[in-house]
């Protein structure tokens, strides 16, 4: 035996950084669910609408919550808290249609559910804790420490919460996605069984050992791959029909003499306050239990951090938004064609916030300009240098090389090497190992994977 000491450096969040994390991944129009969920769950949060006047204004001047301290939310996030924001100072008119959101139909199928109500309530913890491709995005070990119950469980209820509609919602990685799905819709199948049994096999063309595995024929194993085909790698990707449904704003932005007004829209989202009844209680300690002190504190807390999350959420974005207008003006003043190369990187450096805050604000939210709507990880690309001199958006290149893919052969597909030699004589002067990335970020396999049987 030895003794050894080591430096190492750890990065743990608190429940109130993963708490703002939360919601700034939220569109806005999920955000109001997520209010009316935690209004729910915290009987000492309530909406400032329905505040009634107490009998002493003194008294609930004395017991007046402290405002708790933000300074370590986020450690190298250096932004303060603005002045009272009048939401009704200038209105929009929203003429897209809301369609409900992947969280809403998740909570209202886990209402259903014959669980107790704490269970329910750890399954809604995991839904908003699902990212835009559906997938989970929190260790089910954490969760379980937050709510003080074994993995076990937790185990069990996240396989229910996949079970609900779509199917494999939730899943933690593509191999159970799919696998929840294959087991509900082709149970005793060889897709199941390759699914479950031969996924890196399959995953990697690996085909023969399948065949000698399974001892399937070629077609068999063409229709095995027929069925995994049409199952849902995202389920939560395109929930929303394009064609039947509109994509509601969180930005609203408008030139006006050659400057930008800016909007976040959550004109809707209520005002919250701790109950004044609580707070009164509180104020009244002798008289209660010690469980009940300890479960009114809880509250306590648990709200405060809630109602300066959601102050910090819109801080932030409006931070985050000015910092992308400032960069792409010529885009916002004159169109597509003026969109300059930029990276999460640029935004986090210019605001000073971590890349990962900015990752969140733009994944998923929408900005309406005068040349349209527009994701707001549109504005986002590299660039490179053409033979012209013109610094030309990665977006412009992928595009290029998506349709090169799209139109091979799908029975010889085309090598990295001879997409560059495509680009190059296009006049993009783009290196074999450059196409790997592009393609990688694109989401397209090499060019054996892409191979047809």
């Amino acid at each position: 035996m030895e003794l050894s000491q080591h430096l190492e450096l750890r990065q743990t969040l608190t429940p109130q950084q993963i708490l703002l994390s939360t919601l700034l991944q939220l569109p806005s129009m999920a955000l109001e669910l997520r209010i009316k969920t935690e209004l729910e769950i915290n009987p000492l949060l309530e909406l400032e609408d329905d505040v009634l006047e107490l009998d002493n204004p003194e008294e609930e001047a004395e017991t007046e919550e402290p405002e708790i301290d933000l300074e370590d939310y986020f450690s190298n996030d250096g932004y303060e808290a603005k002045e009272y924001y009048d939401k009704s100072a200038e209105e929009f008119e929203i003429q897209n249609a809301y369609h409900p959101s992947l969280a809403e139909d998740l909570l209202e199928q886990i209402a259903t559910l014959y669980l107790e109500e704490k269970h329910k309530t750890i399954i809604e913890e995991m839904v908003w804790s699902i990212d835009e491709r559906g997938y989970l995005i929190v260790e089910l070990e954490f969760i379980a420490e937050k709510f003080e119950v074994d993995v076990q469980l937790l185990e069990k209820l996240h396989a229910q919460l996949m079970h609900l509609e779509p199917l494999g919602i939730g899943a933690r990685d593509l191999r159970e996605c799919l696998l929840v799905q294959v087991e509900k819709i082709y149970p005793d199948t060889p897709a199941h069984f390759i699914v479950r049994d031969y996924f890196d096999e399959f995953a990697n063309k690996r085909f023969e050992r399948i065949l000698r595995k399974l001892h399937l024929t070629k077609d068999g194993l063409r229709e095995a791959e027929e069925l995994i085909s049409h199952l849902n790698p995202k389920p939560g990707d395109g929930y929303l029909d394009p064609k039947t449904n509109y994509v509601t704003p969180d930005f609203y932005i408008r030139e006006q003499d050659g400057e930008f007004v800016v909007t976040l829209n959550d004109s809707f989202i209520p005002e919250l306050r701790i109950s004044g009844s609580y707070k009164n209680m509180l104020h009244n300690q002798r008289k209660l239990d010690t469980d009940t002190k300890l479960f009114l504190k809880k509250k306590v807390e648990s709200a405060k951090w809630f109602i300066n999350s959601i102050q910090m959420r819109r801080i932030t974005m409006l931070k985050v938004i000015n910092a992308i207008i400032e960069r792409q003006r010529g885009f916002f003043l004159n169109g597509k064609d003026e969109l300059k190369p930029m990276v999460l990187r640029h935004i986090a450096e210019d605001i000073s916030m971590d890349i990962s805050t900015i990752s969140r604000v733009t994944s998923g939210k929408y900005a309406q300009t005068d040349w349209g709507t527009f994701e707001l990880r549109y504005f986002f690309s590299e660039g490179i240098e053409a033979e012209d001199g013109e610094n030309i958006s990665t977006r412009r290149i992928k595009e290029q090389l998506r349709k090169i893919i799209e139109g091979e052969d799908k029975s010889h597909p085309i090598s990295d090497e001879a997409i560059s030699k495509v680009l190059q004589k296009a006049g993009f002067p783009i290196a074999r190992r450059t196409v790997a990335k592009y393609r990688e970020q694109l989401s397209i396999p090499v060019a054996r994977l892409r191979r047809e049987i």
